[in-house]
């Protein structure tokens, strides 16, 4: 398969003209300018808000009018993550993607899928001539991927529509009808550095090559984080040893499971060699502990040039504290619609050392909104014990609460199984989607989310599966015509 056979044509054609423009969070511009000259061309109604949130209305075609409204639903921004020695500039450089198999891949960073795609069905359906449809209302939101600032902004009374379809979920088959609410914590331990006492010898240790994923949809599968196998081997050798920690850095974004890290220390100089030893029985214990998830796992560690380094106690207790704070699943909950679904977790997502500071994030999920209380708090009672000087939270978004009652489900549903012969899977989502928060201001709003198969989101790993865009595509075209 080449990039001329993927199907259907007019969704892929303009995800091509999508990954021509940068859209970072946050730096949206040069999308939304895309999004309004589209509509413009093509005498459409184009709202843009106060949050860079665009609507773009489209009558019904002939016979239907008098449906009832449906708002179809992406975010126009991507995670911009990129391998270590992969060069790119996010903010005006094209994502250069490859067909490999029956997967669209991006040479050395995120795709974009997440959710380029969604937004390129959308376009699809907006520039048709030869798809029927009652009124449609298209909304790319802004920001979703950082703080979904777009969603949190979008003023109740922008939306017309009776039902909402989200195009930003990850697995063909599955209908997401409720999803997980969030926060993100960060702990600043403040320090002035101190120059090393005699006899120290300084080395760097660095992990690359895991896996990663999305913190929320992945956390259940045992992937490992490089910031937690990092500050755990730290706490083996400050058990040993005298350890002055330098430097610690690992991670970028708080919605995703760190792949790589590096840290400087300096131990005795007399402590190097076992240092180094317990540092290949390290690499081993871990390589088989995460054998099936990171087959990939790259180590090393080397010598380096001496630094200033961060005070005794409070390296120990930065080290400390990343060794108890909670990542991964915390529990998990048994639905009798849903099944079994993770409820709550938490993601030890970034930490990075300055001159003078050391800021560690995390981000905690939770489908229960006292218990997402609960995550923030553990977290936050670990750092609260390791004496870091500032804790602050996100403002977070909320849990997105099944409808018994969905009339767009049924009509999903039905179609689904009439296109491709089987029931799909409904199912909640361990991850933030919008959808908790339209509905919010639209609390009478019938949604529902879908999307093609993507595997690696939020890492350079990041792979969408064509035949499943044309599935989605399908199902997509056959609700509007049946709804």
């Amino acid at each position: 398969m080449t990039k001329k056979d993927l199907n259907p044509k007019r969704v892929f054609d303009f995800f091509s003209e999508i990954n021509k423009i940068p859209r970072p969070s946050k730096h949206e511009e040069k999308m939304i300018s895309y999004l309004q000259e589209f509509a413009k061309e093509r005498n459409l109604e184009a709202i843009t808000d106060d949050a860079g949130n665009v609507l773009i209305r489209k009558g019904a075609t002939e016979g239907m009018e008098g449906r009832p409204a449906i708002v179809l639903q992406s975010h126009m921004d991507m995670v911009c993550d990129k391998l270590v020695d992969h060069t790119i500039d996010f903010l005006n450089d094209p994502i250069e993607t490859y067909v490999d198999g029956e997967w669209l891949r991006a040479r050395g960073t995120t795709l974009g899928a997440d959710d380029g795609i969604g937004c390129a069905m959308q376009l699809a359906l907006l520039d048709a001539t030869d798809i029927p449809h009652g009124p449609i209302e298209c909304l790319f939101t802004r920001d979703e991927e950082t703080g979904l600032t777009g969603a949190n902004n979008l003023k109740a009374g922008m939306l017309k529509g009776e039902m909402l379809l989200n195009l930003d979920s990850e697995d063909e088959g599955l209908f997401y009808v409720s999803c997980a609410g969030g926060k993100t914590t960060t702990a600043t331990y403040n320090f002035t550095r101190e120059q090393c006492p005699s006899g120290y010898f300084f080395m760097k240790a660095s992990i690359k090559g895991l896996t990663g994923g999305h913190s929320g949809d992945d956390i259940n599968k045992k992937r490992a984080n490089s910031i937690k196998l990092l500050a755990r081997f730290l706490y083996l050798e400050q058990q040993k040893m005298p350890l002055l920690l330098a430097q610690f850095n690992a991670g970028k974004l708080h919605n995703a499971i760190p792949r790589d890290g590096s840290i400087t220390f300096a131990v005795p100089f007399d402590a190097k060699e076992t240092v180094r030893v317990d540092w290949n029985i390290f690499c081993s214990e871990v390589e088989e502990e995460f054998h099936v998830t990171e087959p990939s796992i790259e180590w090393h560690m080397e010598s380096t040039e001496a630094e200033p380094v961060i005070p005794a106690q409070t390296g120990k207790s930065i080290i400390m504290a990343l060794q108890a704070v909670h990542n991964g699943v915390f529990c998990t909950v048994q639905d009798t619609i849903l099944g079994d679904i993770t409820e709550t977790s938490s993601n030890t997502a970034s930490i990075a050392t300055g001159d003078d500071c050391c800021a560690i994030t995390c981000s905690q999920r939770s489908s229960v909104m006292s218990n997402l209380t609960n995550m923030v708090n553990t977290v936050k009672a670990v750092f609260e014990l390791s004496g870091a000087n500032d804790i602050t939270h996100s403002d977070g978004y909320p849990a997105w609460k099944m409808r018994a009652d969905s009339h767009l489900r049924t009509v999903a549903t039905q179609c689904y199984s009439n296109l491709f012969g089987k029931e799909p899977t409904v199912i909640g989502i361990h991850a933030g989607l919008e959808c908790g928060l339209f509905a919010e201001r639209y609390p009478v709003l019938d949604m529902l989310s879908i999307g093609p198969t993507m595997r690696g989101v939020h890492s350079p790993d990041e792979r969408l599966h064509i035949p499943s865009v044309n599935k989605i595509w399908m199902l997509v075209t056959e609700i509007l015509k049946k709804i």
